[in-house]
């Protein structure tokens, strides 16, 4: 694997999170493909969409109050396959609702592929449940 790809798959998914993590909904959502997939431990079924995630975030907000406060990588791993890369890392978010705030451990799984203009973009996002460290 050579580190050029290395570093700007690192680059993406550093932008991906720093995105969500400060709240940016549209350069976060941005980094993902249109028909990009998203399977959550938080939610009964898979997201077929880009669209379809954003929608259920804007339920979020809307039902709950629902916005992200910070998040943390860490343990982060790059595979490279081609054009195609997997991201995995561990993740500490703290959220917040107009109850209560907390923060959630997770594990994540990120497929990124190299787009026709050159960046990695995001295809699927896979987030499960962790016990703290």
């Amino acid at each position: 694997m050579s580190t050029t790809t290395v570093q700007e798959v690192r680059t993406a998914a550093d932008a991906l999170v720093a995105a969500f993590a400060e709240g940016r909904l549209d350069d976060y959502f941005g980094a993902f493909t249109p028909d990009a997939t998203f399977v959550f431990h938080t939610t009964p079924q898979r997201l077929g969409s880009t669209a379809e995630y954003r929608a259920l975030w804007q339920q979020w907000v809307e039902q709950d109050g629902f916005r992200i406060l910070g998040c943390t990588s860490s343990a982060q791993l790059i595979q490279h396959f081609g054009d195609t890369a997997v991201f995995s890392h561990d993740v500490e978010t703290r959220i917040a609702t107009r109850t209560s705030q907390e923060t959630v451990h997770e594990r994540e799984t990120i497929v990124f592929t190299r787009a026709d203009d050159g960046r990695w973009v995001a295809v699927h996002e896979h987030l499960s449940a962790r016990t703290a460290a």
